[in-house]
């Protein structure tokens, strides 16, 4: 048996796409080889190191229920388990913005898939729009996301995490409801957002590891997503 590492996270960089919300991401160098040289009078060694300012939703990230419900946990008070394990991707890249993805859409690309939905399972879903419109000012506009119906779908088979190659698991910038964070504060799950090389995922079933920071009383959490697949 062979096992495939794949890397599903954007790279984290001054300037990188942040939703308009959310805080810019600046780093700065807190001290440099050769600073570090002469503050601690080594003739050998120098140890550099920068500082990161970074939204909690920056980048690849996964949301706290309490983000959009201040009744839900906060980041590090959520089941580990909602952030690994098993899981599923299903292509949805045939719709486009304005058009919602809707329960017959998730029904029919799960049936293409040859997978099924399990309790407890992660579902990650293709919409190609970080392929089509990342490093363009058109990736934090104009993309599809889940209807409330369609979200609660998801929910209602028992899936944990809804995952997304987008910024949004909404539909940007129309729904103004947010309805898919409006269905994972009520059923107190969780979805990341801004994924990628989802494509090569497309109808398999494979190991998600997203796993967060532990922040006290974080609203959400930039994670390293990868995904384990057999092949």
């Amino acid at each position: 048996m062979t096992l495939k590492l794949i890397d599903l996270s954007q790279e984290i960089y001054q300037g990188m796409s942040v939703f308009p919300m959310h805080q810019k991401t600046f780093i700065m160098t807190n001290m440099t080889h050769e600073e570090n040289m002469k503050a601690t009078g080594s003739k050998t060694l120098g140890f550099s190191a920068r500082n990161l300012l970074i939204s909690e939703h920056g980048g690849t990230h996964s949301d706290g229920v309490w983000e959009f419900n201040p009744e839900g946990p906060t980041i590090d008070n959520m089941p580990l388990e909602y952030f690994w394990g098993s899981a599923i991707c299903l292509d949805l890249s045939y719709i486009r913005y304005p058009n919602y993805f809707e329960p017959k859409d998730l029904e029919s690309a799960l049936s293409r898939s040859g997978q099924e939905i399990r309790p407890g399972d992660i579902v990650l879903l293709y919409t190609g729009h970080h392929d089509r419109t990342f490093g363009t000012d058109m990736f934090q506009t104009d993309y599809s996301g889940l209807s409330y119906e369609a979200a609660k779908w998801l929910a209602e088979k028992g899936v944990v995490n809804i995952g997304v190659d987008a910024p949004a698991i909404d539909l940007t910038p129309d729904d103004t409801d947010f309805s898919a964070h409006l269905v994972c504060g009520e059923y107190h799950i969780t979805n990341t957002e801004n994924l990628c090389n989802l494509d090569k995922l497309i109808n398999k079933r494979f190991l998600y590891i997203g796993l967060p920071l532990k922040i006290r009383d974080g609203t959400g959490s930039p994670i390293r997503a990868v995904a384990l697949l057999e092949e």
